[in-house]
């Protein structure tokens, strides 16, 4: 059947016309009708267009429809391919119109589309445009929600626009990488569609890391012939031992793609020599039971590789997924990935949700019933779950993780995101509950409600009769809360109490996180502007009902202290600049209007880096680097003053800087080790330590020097000791 007309507004090449021929094979007669019809409608109204990437609109449909067909899709979906674009440009057809002539469905899944374009612009938006995200957001998932074949069309695409990239402008194509990266990919694989995942997320790495993306590629090009020999041999001894088992097994050599080969380098810190996994096979079977068989012959052949193995049969992945895992020491002592599945398990994996609609398989599964279940839960509107921020926290924490699979004590099996803890299963199963959690026992015992936990636990909450949540929950690195869901949960307990209380609450959280961290004064003017409210006691409220976190604090106070106007500074002459050669020098400060000048930090007040600082010109020693609120430099005469100096922190700081930090708390042995592993997780290095004992009420003060890189590391480090078991104050000493 040849779909051009003879009064065609423009020729179709060759490549198009086999394209149209591919696309009717296997479809019976009146399928093909439609198919047609689509045609003929995309035909005469995207002839005379052209997209940005230089193609014709109507080239770009049929290969958006093409990859479509690959994937197995019904008819209607390729028609809807076909048509998505013609609600665009100068020629747009009338949507009644186009309802009567291909019929309501694949009007819907072309409106759908059109819809969904509303999304191009999420991820060059940033902070400043929360709620435009939020509302693109809402419009991808309800999409997928009415008809999952909508976000089928948009992914092929978008996989058509990856690669086609080249066309583009440089900016556009990092942005258009960059946005496929994190939204269309991970979109792709919680469907479920794994060749389009892989596909995408190696064509976006070879445009936002290009040399990482060549130095790869050309290093698996350079050994494919040994590496394709050694499979060879592998998939023949394999197909062997299988066959004497009885097992009927296809065995096919796996290519690792090229971004799960960096991802892994870039974790792990592993050079290309140390990643073994590039060598692969994997096993098609005809069911479950030779799955396990298989498994037993992989196993009994090479010896397994301790804690590489995942059983994603028992416990599938939340996209579906279902697979085994293992890998072994395989000939030449060189490490061998092994995948075993079934064939209906590989259909699921490659297809995915569009393995619903395959042709040949005569599925009529209606598309409302292939909708994932998991998106009905981001689609709730909740009042717990109001702002921007959560709805985006939940878009990501829900899409992006794997999950785990935990059990109540009533045998109620319940699954979590991938790092949840007892407080997080808590609220998922009553709100009341998680907010009068108090503490948990898994498998019986009992556990800090930090535990993260794992598939097969058993979790029990135990609960206080009027316990509410705290608002170190709210921290995360803390690690009380994993769950976006619960965050938001306590966020709208604190949100929806008293707003005075709150207010109260809030002053004294920043009173004390400004004791805490040294800073003496803030600017209200400029913390209403960083937090986008009018009224300060807005601003306390939003603190003191937890939607405000410490760490925002702490950012936010290193740009809002006041900065006081220096007198006319005296710039030594180079002569006496020269004799400083000597003077310690700190890493990267600037000096306004001179070049080359030696400083150093100022031990009276330590300033970190994006503390206001002023420079104070030393006799001998350089410039001493002050912080603006220090009461040395505020109280300066007139006569000193004229020795200070404009200076600044560099754009980019990696160096530490020393802070002074009290600690007191009840004694107890093992308190110094504590706080030494504190340090040591947080990778921050210790100079000073001093403490003594009160012997009468059994307490310790202990003062340290430590390094740190700026007040949010400051923070978090100062949070973390006040979490420590007899600590009962913790801060910075100016």
């Amino acid at each position: 059947m040849r779909l051009l007309h003879a009064n065609d507004p423009q020729e179709l090449s060759s490549d198009g016309e086999r394209t149209i021929t591919r696309l009717l094979d296997g479809y019976p007669e009146q399928e093909q009708a439609l198919l047609q019809e689509a045609f003929n409608i995309a035909l005469a109204a995207q002839s005379a267009q052209r997209h940005s990437s230089g193609d014709a609109d109507l080239s770009r449909s049929l290969a958006v429809a093409e990859i479509l067909h690959e994937l197995k899709l019904d008819h209607e979906t390729l028609a809807a391919a076909l048509l998505h674009q013609v609600m665009d440009g100068d020629s747009k057809v009338d949507l009644a119109q186009l309802r009567e002539r291909v019929g309501p469905t694949v009007t819907n899944l072309v409106e759908g589309v059109t819809r969904m374009e509303a999304i191009g612009e999420y991820s060059a938006l940033g902070d400043t445009g929360e709620r435009q995200q939020l509302e693109r957001l809402k419009k991808l998932l309800l999409a997928t929600a009415s008809d999952v074949r909508v976000v089928l069309i948009k992914l092929a695409d978008r996989l058509h626009e990856m690669r086609t990239l080249r066309h583009m402008q440089d900016e556009l194509r990092q942005r258009i990488a960059s946005e496929t990266l994190q939204i269309y990919a991970p979109l792709a694989s919680r469907l479920g569609i794994a060749q389009v995942k892989w596909e995408m997320e190696d064509l976006a790495l070879r445009e936002l890391e290009p040399d990482s993306y060549r130095t790869i590629a050309r290093q698996l090009d350079e050994r494919r012939v040994d590496r394709q020999a050694y499979v060879q041999r592998v998939v023949t001894l394999l197909s062997s031992q299988l066959a004497q088992q009885g097992i009927s097994a296809e065995v096919t050599g796996r290519a690792k793609h090229i971004n799960s080969i960096y991802r892994k380098m870039q974790d792990k810190s592993l050079s290309f020599d140390q990643v073994f996994d590039v060598r692969a096979v994997r096993i098609l079977v005809a069911d479950v039971a030779a799955c396990y068989s298989a498994l037993g012959v992989v196993h009994s052949l090479w010896k397994h590789v301790a804690k590489e193995f995942d059983d994603y049969i028992a416990n599938p992945k939340s996209n579906g997924y279902q697979s085994l895992h293992t890998a072994v020491l395989g000939p030449d002592g060189k490490t061998l990935e092994a995948q075993i599945r079934s064939h209906e398990m590989h259909t699921h994996a490659e297809f995915g949700v569009a393995a619903h609609w395959r042709y040949k398989e005569g599925s009529a599964a209606a598309p409302e019933q292939a909708t994932a279940g998991w998106l009905q839960q981001i689609l709730q509107v909740k009042d717990d779950a109001e702002g921007p921020q959560d709805f985006l926290d939940r878009f990501n924490s829900e899409l992006l993780e794997d999950r785990i699979y935990v059990v109540t004590p009533q045998g109620r099996v319940l699954d979590l995101q991938q790092g949840a803890t007892p407080l997080d299963f808590a609220y998922q199963v009553h709100t009341e509950l998680g907010h009068r959690c108090r503490g948990a026992k898994v498998n019986g015992v009992m556990v800090p409600l930090t535990k993260v936990l794992r598939s097969g636990d058993q979790v029990e909450v135990l609960t206080a009769r009027n316990g509410t949540p705290s608002r170190d929950w709210l921290r995360t690195h803390l690690g009380y809360l994993a769950t976006a869901r619960a965050r938001a949960k306590v966020r709208h307990w604190f949100k929806h109490q008293d707003h005075d209380k709150n207010v109260l609450s809030g002053q004294d959280v920043l009173q004390r996180e400004m004791r805490r961290l040294g800073v003496s004064t803030s600017d209200r003017e400029l913390l209403l502007k960083r937090f986008n409210y009018l009224h300060y006691d807005d601003l306390l409220a939003a603190i003191g009902g937890g939607d405000v976190s410490s760490g925002q604090i702490a950012r936010a106070l290193q740009h809002s202290m006041p900065q006081p106007e220096p007198a006319p500074i005296s710039v030594p002459s180079k002569a006496e600049r020269m004799t400083r050669q000597h003077a310690a020098r700190s890493p990267g400060i600037l000096v306004e209007g001179v070049g080359n000048l030696l400083t150093q930090m100022a031990h009276c007040c330590q300033p970190v880096p994006n503390d206001p600082i002023v420079g104070f010109i030393t006799r001998g020693r350089g410039v001493s680097v002050h912080r603006r609120d220090c009461h040395n430099m505020l109280r300066l005469d007139v006569q000193r003053r004229a020795r200070l100096v404009d200076v600044d922190w560099p754009g980019e700081t990696v160096a530490t800087y020393p802070v002074k930090v009290l600690l007191r708390a009840y004694d107890r042995q093992g308190l110094l080790r504590d706080v030494s592993a504190i340090l040591t997780a947080q990778r921050v290095n210790i100079e000073a330590l001093s403490s003594n004992t009160n012997h009468r009420d059994q307490t310790t003060q202990t003062t340290m020097t430590i390094h740190v890189s700026s007040l949010e590391q400051l923070s978090r480090v100062l949070d973390l000791f006040t979490q420590l078991p007899n600590v009962f104050e913790a801060h910075r000493v100016s």
